[in-house]
């Protein structure tokens, strides 16, 4: 038989406060306005037919046909999908390989940390005009291939389907590395040092320690920038806009440039918000893909 334990009797206030609601009142109300609001908007106005000077016409499914048998949108939607194929891996790789450089203690290395941040805190319409000059014809890159190969080197960067796209899908590259590398630093600089030491005496040293330790403790900030950049990716417009305004031959536009011109200058706003609730479904679905494989607290 167990033996019986009389255990103290706790008395629990279970009195209900309205005090930390309050607190999160202003928050709920701000999401309310500026996020819930206009997703419902933009839900219902996807029904309609709207150009911002009468009054909404509901027209039922009609906006999603079309959509369905848009080509310029399938257009755009396969270029928002290379966007996302090439620049995610980069800025999942690239950026943890750079945090584990710069976490080394030597001296000057936040001189280092704050140049590679650089790019995160220039403006994007800055950045975008600096890149437009560099990959110009007579712009900088090609003047530097041309020092390398010892003849003229013309290459049209931006004016070129086959190359416009790549372009700037390295300047979002460029622009990423240094944010994600900062969200990496700060989960390697919580990794106990005694596990590096216990894997140096166990013969993992090197690389192979950043295999056998790093990533793997590594793994939940993995798996926010590779949502992150998912979804940033699948939001690319700045860049595009400065730099090719979707063009040439709309080889660079992207599903939002595409309902930013459907909304704001052919003014279809029903249009344009069935754009956007496409969008939304396709990230959602893209992150509810992330979080199932990439899991970091599955149990296996």
């Amino acid at each position: 038989m167990q033996p019986h334990v009389k255990l103290g009797k706790q008395k629990l206030d279970k009195k209900f406060s309205w005090t930390p609601y309050l607190f999160l009142l202003p928050a709920i109300a701000f999401l309310c306005l500026t996020s819930f609001l206009p997703v419902l908007q933009a839900i219902y106005l996807s029904f309609t037919d709207y150009d911002f000077v009468g009054s909404p016409n509901f027209i039922g499914w009609k906006n999603y046909l079309n959509l369905w048998r848009d080509q310029t949108f399938w257009k755009t939607l396969g270029n928002t999908l290379t966007y996302l194929i090439f620049a995610v891996p980069s800025l999942v790789i690239l950026p943890l390989a750079l945090a584990i450089l710069v976490n080394q203690k030597l001296r000057s290395i936040k001189f280092f940390r704050a140049i590679y941040y650089f790019p995160v805190i220039v403006s994007v319409v800055v950045a975008g005009i600096a890149w437009k000059w560099v990959y110009a014809q007579n712009g900088i890159l090609n003047y530097f291939l041309s020092t390398i190969s010892l003849q003229n080197v013309k290459i049209p960067w931006l004016t070129d389907p086959k190359t416009a796209i790549f372009a700037i899908i390295s300047v979002v590259i460029w622009r990423g590395v240094g944010y994600y590398m900062v969200i990496y630093l700060a989960g390697l600089q919580a990794i106990p040092a005694d596990l590096y030491e216990a894997a140096a005496i166990d013969g993992s040293d090197g690389w192979q320690r950043h295999f056998d330790i790093t990533i793997p403790l590594m793994r939940p900030y993995i798996i926010l920038v590779a949502v992150i950049s998912s979804i940033g990716a699948m939001k690319v417009f700045e860049e595009v806009y400065i730099m090719s305004q979707g063009g040439p031959a709309n080889s660079t536009k992207t599903v939002v440039y595409y309902l930013y011109d459907k909304g704001f200058t052919s003014l279809e706003m029903g249009y344009a918000s069935a754009i956007g609730v496409f969008l939304f479904l396709i990230i959602f679905v893209i992150s509810i893909l992330t979080f199932k494989f990439i899991n970091p607290y599955e149990q296996k």
